[in-house]
């Protein structure tokens, strides 16, 4: 039995649900979780639909007969065979610890992508990267390579068929082609101090201002530098009796873990664009533990 995972996207109106269901219980396939929403600002519906094909239907069986319903209710339908790993491109400048989270996570299987391999303007992690088999790319960028660069990174998304790239704080800003591009497939992670403190030592300067709270925000990338949409954010409070080293440590976990969840929920089809915000379904009660393992 294979499980999948179908999404749908589409405008609200009724009988989107019983038509789905319907037809996944004439196809001998068992629903194990669903999640549904419908946006009633925009009028638009989302849902995804993990299930097993009981009844050895394929693939393509199922493609082919939800044609006509996606069609009927004019649906955007993406559908997944859950064994399948994402692809997944890890870039990074100089701070490591978003990069090692995701390698240990990767390794003990808590996050189940193919790491296609790791990207760097610098040569920080190349054994780190190289200890784990997996393929390291120096890619040095200045201001008069820049494009050339660039299109190094685009020869080796395309030849290793990535799906979606992470900027496991690579400092370096991105092309609006390539964030065209690869809209809604790019994933990057920041400090949650944007934009009261900008620049160096953003960490620092929230100790200065006396910050109580300190946090992470996981988005997707657009040419809108650090303003795309967010899929995970989280905080950490901190005292009067911490340091600024305090903070810069608590903010390295508290960036790690956004990334991985964000990640997590990316590639388990759990994020929906909804125009400049998303929607990001929540693991099922008792799905995580399978999710996890892939």
């Amino acid at each position: 039995m294979t499980n999948y995972v179908l999404t749908v996207a589409c405008k609200s109106t009724r009988g989107i649900v019983a038509a789905i269901s319907g037809f996944l219980a004439e196809m001998g396939c068992n629903i194990t979780d669903s999640s549904q929403f419908d946006d009633l600002g925009t009028g638009r519906f989302f849902m995804r639909v993990g299930f097993i094909s009981e009844k050895g239907a394929t693939r393509a069986d199922l493609a082919s007969g939800l044609k006509p319903i996606a069609e009927t209710f004019e649906m955007e339908t993406t559908l997944h065979d859950q064994s399948e790993r994402m692809k997944v491109l890890l870039m990074v400048s100089r701070f490591g610890h978003c990069l090692n989270d995701l390698l240990y996570r990767w390794r003990i299987g808590a996050l189940p992508i193919d790491i296609v391999g790791v990207v760097s303007n610098h040569f920080d992690y190349q054994k780190v990267v190289v200890n784990h088999d997996i393929p390291f790319h120096h890619i040095p960028v200045t201001k008069e390579n820049k494009p050339k660069a660039e299109a190094r990174i685009s020869e080796l998304v395309e030849s290793t068929g990535t799906e979606l790239i992470v900027l496991a704080r690579y400092m370096q800003v991105l092309s609006d082609k390539m964030c065209e591009t690869m809209s809604g497939k790019i994933i990057n992670i920041h400090h949650s101090f944007l934009p009261s403190f900008k620049g160096a030592n953003p960490y620092k300067q929230a100790y200065q201002r006396g910050v109580k709270l300190i946090g992470a925000t996981a988005h997707y990338v657009t040419a809108d530098l650090d303003e795309g949409p967010i899929i995970e954010q989280d905080t950490v409070r901190i005292t009067h009796a911490q340091s600024a080293e305090d903070y810069v440590s608590l903010g390295r976990d508290v960036e790690a873990q956004v990334l991985a969840r964000a990640i997590h929920a990316h590639i388990h089809r759990r994020v929906f664009l909804n125009g400049a915000r998303t929607i990001v379904f929540p693991p099922s009660p008792g799905s995580y533990a399978s999710e996890r393992m892939g």
